[in-house]
């Protein structure tokens, strides 16, 4: 079965944010940070966030993983600079819906990300798609707990 043009240009974008990852390195003055992994393929993200006030001013990420969990974490990384804490934590919850088939395309403000809708129709590629989202998710709950202590 030949893949249609927009399934070679979903494939194209996610290649090639796998090949070239945006954002991809460390982060000096990061202020938020963390590691997690994928123990049943093995991804491992470590993902770092700038945040001044409620916004994120800056986000990286290293390690090591499948095409799709880099992909993923560039396109995140892409989105959510400049984003608002609230504004980057319905992104999670839209993400985490779209990769689960239970949220339609148009319905987000994903950017390139939403590409990786795809994934729902491979349930153990899930995992890969929301390793960086469930990282940042986690970053995002820690501040708020540092900030209410």
């Amino acid at each position: 079965m030949a893949l249609s043009r927009l399934e070679n240009l979903y494939r194209h974008v996610i290649l090639d944010h796998s090949s070239n990852p945006r954002n991809f390195g460390s982060l000096e003055d990061a202020n938020g940070m963390l590691e997690l992994n994928n123990p049943t393929c093995g991804d491992v993200i470590q993902l770092y966030l700038r945040l001044e006030g409620d916004r994120i001013e800056a986000a990286k990420f290293s390690g090591h993983g499948c095409s799709i969990s880099t992909a993923s974490a560039s396109m995140m990384t892409e989105q959510v600079i400049g984003k608002t804490v609230p504004e980057a934590r319905e992104m999670i919850e839209e993400f985490l819906l779209l990769v689960q088939g239970k949220l339609a395309k148009e319905e987000n403000h994903l950017g390139d990300a939403e590409i990786l809708s795809g994934v729902a129709k491979f349930p153990a590629r899930i995992k890969c798609a929301t390793l960086s989202w469930k990282a940042l998710e986690r970053i995002l709950l820690e501040q708020k707990e540092e900030t209410n202590e």
